[in-house]
């Protein structure tokens, strides 16, 4: 009669031969099939199986980090082909981050935020709590770019910094080209790259995107609101926190060789570094993402967040550069 495996304890809650538990309160043997062909493939080292390694790569190195730590491993042959359309292989660990102990700054939502605070308000519409927010809500253009699986990890400070579970974040960002849907003229009736994820028990949500482009003026980043739920999610009014994500250098330096990103690698030198960047100049340790994977293959990223829900944050104005 084979044993049950017993699982060790961590700092981040039980493991088995390194790897977080997806089901902690359940045993070893009921961890679903994803954790059991992890387990199969680093017994037997079955590396070589065609679209297996590349996501059992990513799955591996990505393990729990705090939100101002990056370690990108950004590393793909000058010679990479375009991605094409997207197809996102990486996976994100069950535990993504370990909670932030500072609020998240807040920072500009415009120019092009689409939260209803200047005119557009693509939160009203139908199809935006989704993951995946390559295509746009019609089902139509899918965004062209680098793979990125994307983690925030939520956490409330005014109730002790424990998990926000049913918190709503709305994210978005530019195309591989620098353009926003709904906003740039090539694009104006797509809504690609925009969406909404509900938070769950241990306070994150998780989106399959791309990794943005980057254009004149501004370092690479993503915006993020956040708001305490789904039924608030319609209206940038209701938003307890807004913020942005930063992006390493040596990251985007391999991602932008893909020839999907035209112009960004030099507007990105023009910039310099995130020293520069007009809205990342004040300090960005608690906005700077952690990465693993390759410009090949893909990202995954993760970003803890803590916010004070009693904060009542202020709206940004959507005008000017700071996008």
């Amino acid at each position: 009669m084979n044993r049950v495996p017993e699982p060790d304890q961590t700092p981040l809650g039980p493991a088995y031969e390194g790897r977080l538990l997806h089901r902690p309160d359940e045993e070893v043997v009921d961890q679903g099939a994803g954790f059991d062909l992890r387990t199969l493939v680093d017994r037997r080292g079955l590396l070589g199986l065609v679209g297996l390694s590349a996501g059992a790569t990513l799955l591996a190195a990505c393990t729990p980090q705090s939100a101002a730590t990056v370690t990108a491993t950004a590393s793909p042959s000058p010679t990479s082909t375009p991605t094409g359309t997207a197809t996102a292989t990486a996976t994100p660990t069950a535990s993504a981050a370990a909670f932030a102990t500072e609020e998240i700054p807040q920072e500009t939502n415009g120019p092009y935020p689409a939260d209803g605070t200047n005119g557009l308000n693509v939160l009203e519409r139908s199809g935006m709590v989704r993951s995946d927010i390559r295509s746009s809500l019609d089902g139509g253009t899918t965004a062209e770019g680098v793979p990125l699986t994307f983690t925030f990890t939520l956490s409330d400070l005014a109730a002790g910094n424990t998990a926000y579970a049913g918190a709503a974040v709305y994210i978005w960002h530019c195309d591989a080209l620098g353009r926003y849907s709904m906003y740039s003229d090539e694009i104006v009736t797509e809504t690609y790259l925009r969406g909404i994820q509900v938070a769950d028990a241990q306070g994150r949500v998780t989106f399959t995107t791309i990794v943005p482009g980057c254009y004149r003026g501004r370092w690479t980043h993503i915006h993020f609101e956040v708001y305490p739920d789904a039924a608030s999610a319609t209206n940038v009014s209701n938003q307890i926190a807004t913020s942005q994500v930063a992006f390493p250098q040596d990251m985007l330096d391999a991602v932008y060789q893909d020839a999907a990103y035209t112009g960004s690698a030099e507007n990105l030198s023009d910039i310099g570094s995130l020293d520069n960047d007009n809205v990342f100049s004040d300090g960005y340790a608690l906005e700077m993402a952690s990465f693993a994977g390759d410009a090949r293959n893909g990202y995954v990223g993760t970003l803890a967040v803590a916010v004070d829900a009693t904060t009542a944050a202020v709206v940004s104005s959507p005008g000017g550069p700071r996008s």
